[in-house]
């Protein structure tokens, strides 16, 4: 049996292991108090300090964009939009049902919304609908309390002073896309989320970077519900918590003259087409403009599905920008370059006078001048006055079409300018190597002669024709366009001066030079010009008009009048000069789709934006020029009403002459 001791000792045995055990666990409990409340303290009251906040996103502004002349053309706005939070999203089916009614939405909308933005974070806000009224703004916010999760932000959005005068060029920015995220975040090195705003086209595309400058952000208090209670500042309570504030993006000036840009505009009216102006000494944008357009400002709002489809479905195109995404045959502007070819290769002198009758004979093929009775015997100065289709059918003849192709792409020609915009096309100049890749076929002589008045192969974009026609006003150097003068910061500091850029000397010796502005002013100047009656008052403009064909015509279709022809076969009408004459300042491209001539449709637009450019930047060489023009213009007016009333007496006389036999 045991004994009293026995029994003792094997109570104080269990007891001790007891007593360790306690022991062992009260250690661990205050190891681990320690290690919660000691080591990890900081961390632990951050992780719960930050469990009563919402770290909210601050959106910078984006930087504004300014013209030549300091006018503001795209500024900030303040929108309000209606966001949930699903983290917080309780009572869903009510809460849903109420935003619903508030926004004028249906509850399958909301939810497709919330759906389509899932994958995201559950305390990223998604934005039910954009641009809410101030009324809708106003019951959420009564509303508060009974819908959690639901709230208003405030968001920067942009507006474009001019609306569709400045859509092209200024482009737009909208919600980046499900497709453009992992592209763009490798692309620019941003963790960019659904829901941000990025430029999509234009100088807002391509000046991305630099105009949306840096988001911060700033922690609010909340209660269990996710709805505000505060916005936090750094104190005692919330020690180590600091709000950023985000730092709005840079500006830029533009080389864009405003006022020029809304005459081109106005101009081009009731046209589909495009204009760009440039700086012959510094290759600046004056005027970039492409009609139809659009209005940016709805993009940054957010567009309606039904002005997206109004634009997908217009068959004009009003999304793609005529000045540097279409390329046309450039017609009669062609022909001074392939007389510039022509002369500098010796093949005619400029005082040469060649027989241009109305048709020309290559082997079974008849080639048709514009004019039925034909010019007769035409120099170089005539050929570019009268646009004489035979004169450069010959030259055809005797030119090789890769000399030929030299000479245009010394001027820019058939090649991407590189302009900084988005999505540029390079046009074409055909050689014999292009057409043996593209076609697998030889170099036809024939196709050399169309190629000589602009048709067939040749293809350009009006910025090209700009650029080129710059070149030859002066004197032959050739400069990348810039649309960018500067870029400063929010305090005027400038960061970066763009400065001109020469990329090239054109193929052309002084003496060749002063035959072909000769013609071309005698185009604009002279009376027979093709461009005589649109030569405007005190801008003194030389220039080369042209008729681009669509489509190849019979003899009969093209004698036939261009405007009873249907819509869709009617030339374009091409117009490319420079101004003033004497001492050039700009030169100006104009392409009116379906215009039927260069002289009717496209003269006019760059006889009003030249004027516009004379009368601002020229005044006193504009007044003497307008001066001069109506002393010429009563004088000429003056010996026709003599001429006139001379032939009338004439004619009296013979009638009294028949009376008296």
């Amino acid at each position: 049996m045991f004994g009293e001791d026995d029994i003792v000792k094997s109570h104080k045995t269990r007891a001790d292991v007891i007593y360790n055990l306690i022991l062992l666990c009260f250690l661990i409990i205050v190891a681990r108090l320690w290690y919660l409340q000691i080591y990890q303290g900081d961390l632990l009251y951050k992780y719960s300090v930050q469990n009563r906040l919402r770290k909210e996103v601050v959106k910078a502004p984006r930087g504004l964009i300014y013209s030549r002349n300091n006018q503001n053309m795209v500024n900030n706005v303040l929108r309000f939009d209606a966001v949930i939070i699903p983290q917080y999203l309780t009572r869903k089916k009510e809460t849903i049902e109420r935003v619903a009614k508030i926004l004028s939405m249906s509850t399958d909308d909301i939810k497709k919304v919330l759906k389509k933005n899932r994958g995201q974070a559950r305390y990223r806000p998604v934005v039910i609908k954009k641009n809410v009224s101030q009324r809708e703004v106003a019951v959420i916010e009564t509303e508060n309390s009974s819908l959690p999760g639901v709230r208003i932000e405030t968001f920067i959005s942009r507006e474009y002073r001019d609306k569709e005068v400045g859509g092209h060029l200024l482009g737009y920015i909208s919600e980046i896309s499900q497709q453009q995220l992992p592209k763009y975040k490798k692309r620019d090195g941003i963790d960019y989320n659904l829901g941000d705003f990025i430029g999509q086209s234009g100088v807002e595309e391509r000046y991305d970077q630099t105009l949306r400058g840096e988001d911060g952000y700033q922690f609010m208090e909340v209660d269990a519900r996710g709805r505000m209670k505060r916005v936090i500042r750094s104190n005692n309570l919330f020690a180590g918590i600091e709000n950023k504030e985000a730092l709005p993006g840079d500006n830029i000036r533009l080389t864009i003259d405003r006022d020029m840009q809304l005459q081109a505009y106005k101009s081009l009216e009731g046209k589909v087409g495009s204009v760009v102006a440039i700086d012959v000494e510094t290759g600046e944008v004056l005027t970039m403009v492409s009609r139809p357009s659009f209005d940016p400002s709805r993009f940054s709002r957010g567009i309606t599905t039904e002005y997206w489809n109004s634009l997908r479905n217009d068959e004009r195109r009003p999304l793609r920008d005529r000045t540097i995404q279409e390329h046309y045959m450039p017609g009669s502007t062609f022909k001074p370059f392939v007389a510039i070819a022509a002369l500098e290769e010796g093949i005619f002198k400029p005082e040469q006078k060649i027989n241009c009758k109305p048709t020309f004979k290559l082997g079974r093929r008849t080639f048709h001048d514009w004019k039925r009775s034909g010019h007769g015997m035409t120099d170089v100065v005539k050929s570019l006055k009268r646009s004489v289709d035979v004169y450069y059918y010959k030259i055809g003849t005797l030119l090789d079409i890769d000399v030929l192709a030299d000479y245009a792409k010394s001027f820019g020609l058939g090649s991407k300018t590189g302009v900084n915009l988005p999505r540029e096309t390079s046009g074409l100049i055909p050689t014999k190597e292009w057409k043996k890749k593209r076609f697998g076929e030889e170099w036809q002589l024939g196709e050399t002669v169309s190629c000589s008045i602009g048709q067939s192969y040749v293809l350009t974009t009006p910025i090209q024709l700009a650029v080129a026609y710059a070149a030859i006003a002066n004197g032959g150097r050739v400069y990348k366009p810039k649309i960018i003068k500067e870029v400063f910061s929010n305090n005027g500091r400038v960061l970066q001066k763009v400065k001109p850029e020469l990329v090239g000397t054109a193929k052309i010796s002084k003496e060749t030079l002063k035959w072909i502005k000769q013609g071309l002013n005698a185009v604009v100047n002279e009376r027979e010009g093709t461009a005589w009656w649109h030569r405007g008052r005190g801008i003194r403009m030389a220039g080369k008009t042209g008729t681009a064909q669509v489509r190849s015509m019979s003899s009969k279709e093209l004698f036939s009048r261009c405007k009873d022809m249907p819509m869709h076969d009617r030339h374009h009408g091409v117009f490319a000069g420079f101004a003033p004459y004497e001492n050039p300042k700009i030169a100006v491209a104009v392409v009116v789709e379906h215009g039927c001539s260069g002289s009717s449709s496209a003269a006019p637009v760059m006889k009003d934006v030249a004027t516009v450019y004379m009368k601002k930047y020229q005044k006193e060489l504009y007044e003497k020029y307008a001066a001069e023009d109506k002393q010429a213009y009563l004088a000429w007016l003056k010996e026709w009403r003599e001429k006139r009333a001379k032939a009338e007496d004439a004619k009296k006389q013979e009638e009294n002459e028949d009376e008296d036999e």
